[in-house]
């Protein structure tokens, strides 16, 4: 992930270029999970077995989240304080793309067991 998000990588900015690092699992493969699974000696039936055919996953600087299903909750999955301890600053006029989502919704949030891990 860290060489193909290098070009798409904004630590002042994490909402910036959020769209390219989205992870998307949509009932087909998303080619990233793909091809760290086939390094790894996974196959794609298997994956589909271990993973929800609804899954988006945001990967953006200081933190990682997720969705299960179109109309799940976003959940944190990973967070990390930004250098020198100071809280994110919108610089950018546009939300995230977890921010479109979570606004965007009309229907309500179905419910799931969810787990959250943060250092």
């Amino acid at each position: 992930l860290a060489e193909h998000y290098k070009h798409h990588w904004f630590p002042l900015m994490p909402s910036k270029g959020s769209g390219y690092r989205c992870i998307r699992i949509n009932h087909k493969m998303d080619p990233l999970i793909g091809k760290a699974a086939g390094m790894i000696g996974l196959s794609h039936e298997r994956l589909f077995q271990l993973l929800p055919s609804e899954l988006t996953l945001w990967v953006d600087p200081f933190e990682v989240s997720y969705r299960i299903g179109e109309d799940g909750s976003i959940c944190v999955l990973y967070e990390s304080p930004q250098p020198g301890g100071k809280a994110a600053k919108q610089l950018e006029s546009r939300t995230s793309c977890k921010e479109e989502w979570r606004t965007g919704r009309s229907s309500p949030s179905k419910s799931y067991n969810m787990m959250t891990v943060s250092s």
